[in-house]
């Protein structure tokens, strides 16, 4: 049965310029913690590696992350990119919205109608500066808007100001130039001051551009904005740490930490560590290691240092 789930097949969504590679996957087992694969094109003459994300739905570090010898700019004509769409779940209930911060990355969990198979849809986004911090928790989609104005805050127009930039107005009208795009969705949090929206700069998902909320690629945002109702869950975390389970095989998943929380490469490695231990002492995990399991110290250390976003194997049978 779950051998099934080895050779998941996407479901595409067709959507516009960039949908045309988004992808929808049948939800595993809650006992089974990836879901995806990794594929490969290749750069043309006059690609960027940040054209070539947005066309596969990727985000700007994701794929910098996955390719750090490929020039983000100039990638050699018929270059190989590697598209980094293989991913461990968070930590977190599948149910809603989850939204993983150092991921950048937001995943869907629809209530499946009669007769249907639950799915998980995924797409890059993104965040709050360092001084602008997204906020975690768990709140709730409160309202909808298509063809919002939008409000700039006084602590935005003050940061403007202080750092010489044009003042904002009061209002900004629905239109190209509106930074929440065509679509915003509010959350619950910090008193209904944060969105979900689209974005006029597209090539900034992926990134921690954004005063606090979350922005998305303006193909995919259309396309979560009808699906997702209002009252629906928004759960935002904070794992740069991610491992999970594909039947007896161990993997994880690392991104760069939060820059706000100033952890050096000695300590990054001295938590993934303490982390993989808490995770193999759990009774879930247990059901899954056979008695030769052990760890692939080799391939741990080469995850460790690389910090890919791609989801690595770090377990091996023992051999005779």
């Amino acid at each position: 049965m779950h051998r099934f789930f080895l050779f998941l097949f996407a479901i595409s969504n067709g959507i516009s310029f960039s949908s045309i590679h988004a992808e929808t996957w049948i939800l595993p087992p809650a006992d089974i913690d990836i879901f995806g694969q990794i594929r490969t094109t290749q750069a043309g003459r006059t690609d960027t590696l940040l054209d070539i994300a947005r066309l596969y739905d990727i985000g700007q570090t994701e794929i910098v992350l996955a390719n750090p010898t490929v020039d983000r700019w100039m990638p050699d004509d018929g270059s190989e990119v590697i598209l980094p769409s293989r991913h461990i779940f968070p930590r977190a209930e599948r149910k809603g919205l989850v939204l993983n911060l150092p991921e950048m990355r937001l995943y869907y969990f629809p209530e499946p109608k009669n007769g249907e198979k639950p799915i998980v849809m995924t797409f890059p986004m993104g965040i709050g500066r360092m001084d602008w911090e997204t906020p975690l928790g768990i709140s709730k989609i409160i309202e909808k808007k298509k063809d919002p104005t939008w409000t700039p805050p006084e602590s935005i127009k003050k940061h403007r100001i202080a750092n010489g930039e044009p003042p904002l107005p009061d209002v900004v009208p629905p239109g190209p130039d509106n930074p929440l795009g065509r679509h915003a969705m509010r959350l619950s949090i910090g008193k209904g001051s944060y969105l979900i929206h689209g974005t006029a700069k597209p090539y900034g998902v992926g990134m921690r551009v954004s005063s606090g909320c979350i922005r998305l690629y303006p193909e995919d945002i259309e396309n979560l904005f009808d699906k997702v109702p209002l009252g629906t869950q928004v759960n935002i975390v904070n794992q740069p740490i991610k491992l999970g389970w594909l039947l007896n095989q161990l993997y994880i998943e690392l991104h760069p930490p939060l820059e706000e929380e100033n952890v050096k490469n000695a300590d990054y490695k001295q938590i993934v560590i303490a982390t993989i231990n808490d995770f193999l002492a759990e009774k879930n995990s247990q059901k899954n290691m056979t008695v030769d399991f052990e760890i692939n110290h080799q391939a741990l250390e080469q995850a460790i240092s690389d910090k890919s976003g791609m989801p690595i194997l770090i377990s091996r049978i023992q051999t005779q």
